[in-house]
């Protein structure tokens, strides 16, 4: 209990002097926060000043780079009007006109073009003066208005149908092409679209043994698988009937037996045939049956008919 006596003794005038240095340590550290943040927002508004000098550079570059280029537009525009204003007064026909460069015009993108046709309507449509204009001349100018809209509406319609008729005759040589083009792959011996294709036809080759092209044409080829087992089946059946047909021909000719004393065919009075000759009359009569029933057959077709 006494030491601890002593140690709080020794402890209490160490604590105003504590305190003190906090309170100290706490104030410098809130100026240097301070500097700090001044200091930022000092580098913060340089760099946005920098930045807003260097955005306001780029655009008043690009501004006078846009104003000269509608300079050289609007001098462009003039001297295209006074060359057709020219051309006017000659007599000259509108197919006349010097040809653009198709090129430098294609490449041009939406924005270019918007702007050129600004420029060039500022020229050709002047501002009317309407308050200056009595009643006739607003009638006057409205007919030229209504004639002029009739005239570039004939013009619309003139070339629209060119469009479309030439769009007709591309489609029409395009078929003619590809019916050129299949000929010429049937004529080689490829496959009639090898040609008409997006890609070239492959080359044939002559064998997977032999690196060179095969010249040979579709019919010489189909040459080459014809015959085979069609071929072995029709010799065989040949064969087979060439057999049947002989020993059909080589078999025992059965005489007819006689009725009643006389053979059938035979008329009373005939003499007596020998056995051969018997055998061939009595073929001959066969065949004379067979012809006149043939005969009696294409008769009943023909009164169907």
């Amino acid at each position: 209990e006494q030491t601890r006596r002593k140690y709080m003794e020794n402890e209490e005038p160490r604590g105003p002097r504590r305190t003190e240095e906090l309170k100290r340590t706490e104030g410098q550290t809130s100026q240097e926060e301070e500097i700090r943040a001044e200091q930022d927002k000092k580098l913060a508004a340089e760099k946005k000043q920098e930045e807003d000098r260097i955005k306001k550079k780029a655009a008043d570059k690009k501004a006078a780079e846009e104003e000269m280029k509608k300079a050289e537009m609007l001098e462009a525009e003039i001297k295209r009007q006074e060359m057709m204003a020219a051309q006017k007064e000659k007599g000259g026909s509108k197919g006349s006109a010097p040809a653009l460069d198709a090129r430098k015009e294609m490449s041009k993108t939406k924005e270019q073009v918007e702007e050129e046709m600004k420029i060039s309507l500022s020229i050709r449509i002047k501002p009317l003066q309407l308050d200056a204009m009595d009643s006739d001349e607003l009638r006057n100018k409205a007919n030229q208005i209504w004639n002029t809209i009739v005239a570039l509406e004939t013009d619309k319609y003139d070339y629209e149908q060119r469009h479309m008729n030439q769009d007709y005759e591309f489609k029409e040589l395009n078929e003619r092409q590809k019916i050129q083009l299949r000929n010429k792959a049937v004529k080689k011996g490829l496959d009639p679209e090898s040609f008409t294709g997006a890609h070239p036809p492959k080359i044939r080759m002559f064998s997977k043994y032999e690196r060179r092209t095969d010249t040979r044409t579709y019919g010489d080829r189909k040459k080459l698988y014809e015959g085979g087992c069609e071929v072995m089946r029709s010799e065989l059946l040949e064969s087979m009937w060439k057999e049947k047909f002989n020993e059909w021909s080589k078999r025992p000719k059965a005489r007819l037996p006689k009725w009643f004393g006389v053979r059938p065919g035979k008329k009373a009075g005939d003499p007596e045939t020998p056995e051969g000759e018997e055998d061939a009359v009595a073929e001959e009569e066969i065949e004379e049956e067979e012809e006149e029933e043939e005969e009696e057959e294409e008769e009943e077709e023909e009164e169907e008919e």
